[in-house]
Parts: C-alpha cells; structure tokens; sequence
C-alpha cells in the first residue's frame, strides 16, 4: 500500500497474494455448539463498496430478535478454513465490544459515503443491541450466551467501569447523528448515555489527583483500575462526542482528568526510551488499545490544550518510527534506572490489527491537524503491515474476500481466523486511509 501523491492519494493494488476464501458451508455446520434458534434471525442485506470489500463483514453481521427487537450483532470469532462461527464457552457468541466497533466503523464509513441505506439500518440495529444490554446501574454487560440470554456473571461482562461500557458510550454517541431523526431511539441514546455518564462520574476515583510507583514508575491513581490510560483514551472518545451534543461542564472535566492521567503515562523523549509512549496500565505498553495519542489529539483540538496535542506527536513523531525501524511489538515493560527508563521484558507477538489501527488512526490524524507530510509518511509506513511487510511477510487483507486474518503469531507465521475484532480493525484503518484519498 503506497502513496502516490502529497496529497495520499493511496490504493490496494499492492494487496495482491493468494488468499483464502470463504466456504459456503453453514456456519456451525459440524460443531458441537449450538447456534441461536433459527427463528429468531431475520434475513440482512450485505454492505457493498467498491474500494473497500465489506463481504466478510457481512458475513460476521447477523440480525436476531433479541428482547423482542430486531438486533443487529457481530459473530465474535470465525475459524480457518471455513470461517465457521465459534463459541467462547465463559463468554458467548457476540458482545457489546465488537457491536460498538462495528457502530464506530459504520459511523466512520457513513461520514465518508454520506448516504448509505443499508448502513444506516445496520447501524440502528446494532445501536439497538448495544441499548438492550445497559443494566440498570449504568454500565453494560458485555456478552449473550447462544440462548440470547445476558452472560451477567463472567468477569469480561460484568456490568463495571471497564472497556465495554467506555466502548458502548463512544458506539452510541457516534450513532447519534445518524438516528437522532428517528425520535425514539434517539432519545433512547441519549437517556443511556447519561445515565453511564453520570455512574462514571460518581465512580471514577478523581477526587485527589495522586501518583504512586509501582516497579520504579511514576503512574497516577485517578484512571479507571487506577492507571489503565488505554482505557481512558476510549472513555475520552466516548465523552468527547457526549460533551459535543450535550455542552456538559463536567464531561469537559471528566476528559482533563482522564486526559491528565495519560500524560503521567508517557515516559522518555525524542532522544530517549520508550521515546514517548504512553504506557498502557502500571509499567506496561501493549500495542493493542493503544489510542491515546488520538484521543489526545482529538481532545487537544476540541479544547484548544495545544500541551494533549504536542504530547501526542511527541509519541507519534518519536515512538512510532522507532517501531517502524526496530519492528513491531506485542508489548513490553519497563522499570527506571537512574534517570532513564530501560526494558526488561518483551512479548513480540501476537502482532494483531488492533495494534496497528490506532497508530495509524493517531498519525493520520496529526497529519489531518499539521498537514505535515512525516505524518503522512508514518500512516504509509505503518500501513504497509496490512500489505505484507511485516514479520509474516503475508498480506493481512483480502480485497477478493474481506477476510482479515487474526494475526501474526511469529516470524512467516500467521492465524488464518478471521474475526470480529481482527476484520473490525483493519475496515477501521482502511477507512482511515481511505479518507486521506
């Protein structure tokens, strides 16, 4: 995937190598789990696009009655060879996590189509699914079990200050302008996101804006689990279009808190390590998550705090072309010595979509703001991951089929899956590069 204009005129000839397709073969055909009752799916017209191929994404979306509603939701995983459905057996088949990605993404492909009929109806029945698992103190469960019951119990779906709450608030805000014609639902979003806004406000613990050290570094206390900035850097996202319809004060002070946290997160500098990283919880980076430096810039722009937007392209400027020189990582950790930070542990792999796509989202978004062309630069060369220079030297991208592989699991090694999370991400970014056209 290359530019060839200063103006990013960027195309997918490069995506060419042989891929797998997608079988007919039923979902669920041959497994030992359970597929929803057949009478609750409800037949979908597929998403189509010229530049972009939407098929395996509609072949993970799916329209079920679900509280008595017509949903809309996300298959979770699909398995090479065949792309059959699975079931995780603690989770459930679909969650709120990957339904707000899809919302996000549909919102992001709707600004740049404008007008779409069959995305706007998809995106209003996954807004939908999204509502129906709100508990009542504010938060949202996360999974449903094959049965269409709420998983209320596992921990990755309790109804807490945690990722699939922070992700349902930014799916429903960026949902808002496209249903907000649409009086019913659109009150319906509007009542869910205060009432999540309010519980996160009486609970996150912003009162004293402390740090402590944990393994020699300097974290703040006030994020959510205390130091979790990627976390934040969503929950910044969510709040940040909250506050652009409601004009809520103190949403504008729920995103400084959070946003203040995170600039506690970065360590070293232009010259030394980690260069500017946001460190994602305690003394760890880990590549997937890692938005702060979007969330950061977004926020910058939006409240004139030119010290979110340097901080964003200190990491954008420093830390990413680093990782473009020295190769992509899954996470590390750090511990200070003396007046510098050194690492003392490294996963390089899984090396996933979700670890690229905010990147790119971030250094696209520097280049939006600066119209500096080493911004435009980093988006190609992080970009080039999707088309095969990375350490599976495989494109990760099927423009014949839409199927997004699961990731790189080691060096000429990759996981042929192709699921929610992976083919979510990497429309994401293509969106993203797409708008740069």
């Amino acid at each position: 995937m290359t530019f060839i204009s200063r103006k990013s005129i960027l195309f997918y000839g490069i995506l060419l190598l042989v891929f797998v397709s997608c079988s007919s073969k039923e979902p669920f055909e041959d497994d030992n789990i359970s597929p929803p009752p057949k009478d609750t799916i409800t037949a979908s017209a597929p998403l189509f696009n010229d530049a972009i191929n939407f098929s395996h994404f509609n072949h993970l979306y799916k329209e079920i009655r679900f509280n008595e509603k017509k949903v809309g939701i996300i298959h979770i995983y699909s398995e090479y060879p065949n792309y059959e459905y699975a079931i995780e057996p603690n989770e459930g088949f679909t969650c709120v996590d990957d339904v707000a990605r899809a919302i996000v993404m549909l919102s992001k492909y709707l600004e740049l189509y404008n007008t779409d009929e069959i995305a706007l109806e998809k995106i209003k029945n996954l807004t939908e699914f999204v509502l129906q698992m709100q508990n009542q103190n504010g938060y949202f469960h996360n999974f449903i079990w094959n049965n269409l019951s709420i998983n209320t119990t596992y921990r990755t779906s309790l109804a807490v200050l945690d990722w699939w709450s922070f992700r349902a608030l930014w799916a429903l805000e960026s949902a808002y302008p496209f249903l907000k014609s649409d009086e019913d639902i659109g009150d319906r979003i509007a009542l869910a996101s205060e009432k999540l806004i309010t519980t996160i406000k009486r609970d996150l613990p912003t009162t004293y804006l402390n740090t402590e050290f944990i393994n020699t570094i300097e974290l703040p206390t006030w994020l959510p689990n205390k130091s979790a900035a990627d976390q934040s850097a969503v929950l910044i996202l969510g709040v940040l279009k909250y506050y652009l319809r409601t004009a809520d004060e103190d949403a504008k002070t729920i995103i400084d808190q959070l946003a203040t946290g995170i600039l506690v997160m970065q360590k070293g500098d232009a010259n030394n390590f980690p260069y500017g990283a946001f460190l994602s919880s305690e003394n760890v980076w880990h590549a997937w998550g890692n938005n702060q430096a979007y969330a950061l810039l977004k926020a910058g722009q939006v409240f004139n705090k030119q010290e979110y937007i340097n901080s964003a392209l200190l990491e954008i400027e420093n830390f990413y072309p680093k990782m473009l020189q020295n190769g992509f990582a899954e996470a590390f950790w750090i511990n200070k010595s003396g007046d510098n930070f050194v690492e003392v542990n490294r996963n390089e792999y899984p090396q996933i979509a979700y670890g690229v796509r905010p990147m790119i989202w971030a250094a696209s978004e520097a280049y939006q703001y600066s119209n500096d062309e080493k911004h435009l630069a980093i988006v190609n060369g992080l970009a080039l991951w999707i088309s095969g220079k990375n350490d599976a030297n495989k494109a990760m991208y099927n423009p014949d089929t839409g199927v997004c592989f699961d990731g790189i699991t080691g060096l000429n090694e990759v996981n042929m899956n192709s699921g929610a999370e992976s083919t979510l991400e990497t429309l994401l970014m293509l969106l993203e590069i797409e708008k740069l056209k």
